[in-house]
């Protein structure tokens, strides 16, 4: 039987090796993990070897371990596991110890449902951008109204917290950046592509680097987000071409533009299965939130190593646009892509060509949808609220036309069936449920289209049965808990204004699979 782990061990480092003295523990069982800081999280990274097992008797033990490269901190221990983590002064860090670098903590990312236990998301609070939010502008940023910022702020607070209530690890987007840009490289790396002269005019180039270099990484990232106008300059940065810009559009010109729907995190990127796309969005005013998300994958030691299908901004992608609102994952190898507003077929026949090449996936079912912007992506009419049971807007989801893509030797690497039976017919064969039961938008013809403009059927799961829906929706959410679901309520006043819920607000990076 293995002995009480200790509360707190003593870490040194002896010849480029880690010594810890176990003290009056006496022993530490082999079945103990390392973890990184930045995880934020007590999920076991890298596992020490049974040689390692320190004896008190013995003197301090020496273990020959790989460790991560960026920044460490302390030890902690639960009843279960001993987590340890080094100081940041740790000589372990420098070049040409006999450490070795660890498995990257993205290689634990994996979506395998779209309902299973979440564990791990991004999201993104409202900020500077949607403070620039004005009458003249937020049609042109994809809003449908500007937004009272410090309510959307307190509501966004409360959706993170009741995620956090339920076990979720929550990360967000300007904190995640901001600790991408503490690195020099991935600094210059992104200023490198965002301040040239097709951005900022020619100009522009020297004064806006120059300003943004002096910048600590956060202040960096709450510009970089919420966008920089020539009026953010400092008064000194005395240029001509600055001062015309001031005198013609009063200091609201941005060299760098606001990014408002970086709050609905779910479409920049998505997770499909064990790997992720960095997508190219269909709106200009959309199109540099993808830079930031590939910086992060780039140089952020959380996301660095992950498995990229398909996707990079820094390619011209033509006509194929796709965005995550419109990929569903519900598991047993399927993978479901609305044809919309927003996502193209010239994107989705690729993707899927890309998961059936890696054997990611066994078919991808897409779904036919009217160019509209109240459903401007599939999530926004059929999200999963448990593994058999969904919310649907029947006016369009019963006219759906479906077609089945399966994997195929010949080019272009897939066989396409035009389904005849309904999408939910579809979806239920495909997931091998003998049942999927259908939960409308509720109320009456005006009742439904309303709740369905205020994001009623977007739900996001925290596990099966268990979702996450805004208040407002009051006669949608009292037919989902007849239904047995269980319905969590935020705010959704100011939230959703950009036409995004609790779905298009978060990017799952871990959420467990469930059983068909």
């Amino acid at each position: 039987m293995p002995l009480p782990f200790p509360k707190r061990l003593t870490v040194t480092e002896q010849a480029g090796d880690l010594a810890l003295d176990a003290g009056s523990a006496g022993r530490v069982s082999s079945h103990d993990w390392w973890r990184t800081r930045a995880s934020r999280s007590m999920i076991p990274c890298w596992r020490l070897p049974p040689r390692s097992i320190p004896d008190r008797a013995n003197g301090p033990p020496k273990i020959r371990q790989t460790v991560p490269t960026f920044e460490l901190l302390e030890v902690v221990s639960s009843s279960a596991e001993l987590f340890i983590v080094l100081p940041a002064a740790s000589g372990l860090h420098r070049k040409g110890s006999r450490m070795t670098q660890a498995a990257p903590v993205s290689s634990g990312y994996a979506v395998n449902s779209e309902v299973g236990r979440l564990r791990k998301v991004l999201v993104c609070a409202p900020g500077l951008a949607h403070s620039r939010l004005t009458p003249s502008n937020c049609d042109e940023l994809l809003f449908d109204d500007v937004m009272w910022v410090q309510n959307a702020k307190r509501d966004h607070f409360d959706f993170m917290s009741k995620m956090r209530d339920r076990g979720v690890e929550v990360v967000e987007l300007h904190e995640v950046l901001a600790e991408t840009m503490e690195n020099p490289e991935a600094k210059a790396w992104l200023l490198d592509r965002k301040i040239i002269a097709n951005e900022v005019g020619p100009g522009f180039v020297n004064d806006t680097r120059a300003y943004l270099d002096s910048l600590d990484a956060k202040t960096l990232t709450r510009f970089l987000i919420g966008g920089l106008a020539t009026d953010d300059l400092p008064s000194e940065s005395g240029s001509a071409s600055i001062s015309l810009a001031r005198e013609a559009l009063g200091g609201r010109e941005y060299l760098m533009p606001p990014l408002p729907n970086t709050l609905y995190t779910r479409d920049t990127t998505c997770w499909i299965y064990g790997g992720v796309t960095l997508n190219p969005l269909y709106w200009p005013a959309r199109h540099d939130e993808t830079l930031l998300m590939k910086a992060i994958y780039e140089f952020h030691p959380d996301f660095v190593g992950s498995k990229v299908w398909w996707g990079d901004p820094e390619l011209d992608w033509g006509l194929a646009t796709l965005e995550g609102g419109d990929v569903l994952v519900p598991g047993n190898g399927v993978v479901l892509i609305g044809m919309s507003e927003r996502s193209s077929r010239q994107a989705m026949g690729q993707v899927a060509a890309k998961l059936f090449a890696e054997g990611a996936a066994e078919q991808v079912i897409v779904a036919g949808m009217p160019r509209l912007r109240a459903a401007m992506h599939l999530d926004t009419i059929f999200t999963f609220a448990d593994r058999d049971r969904v919310t649907v807007y029947p006016g369009i989801v019963h006219g759906i036309h479906t077609f089945t893509l399966r994997p195929s030797d010949t080019a272009p690497g897939f066989e396409v069936t035009d389904e005849t039976k309904p999408f939910l017919e579809v979806v239920r064969i495909a997931l091998g449920l003998s049942e999927l039961r259908a939960i409308d938008t509720g109320g009456n013809v005006y009742d439904t289209e309303r709740q369905q403009w205020d994001s009623g059927n977007n739900l996001v799961a925290i596990e099966p049965g268990v979702v996450i829906a805004y208040d407002r929706n009051t006669t949608t959410n009292s037919l989902l808990r007849k239904a047995g679901i269980e319905v969590i309520t935020i705010v959704g006043a100011e939230l959703g204004r950009g036409r995004g819920g609790g779905h298009c607000m978060t990017c799952p990076l871990i959420r467990d699979a469930v059983d068909y």
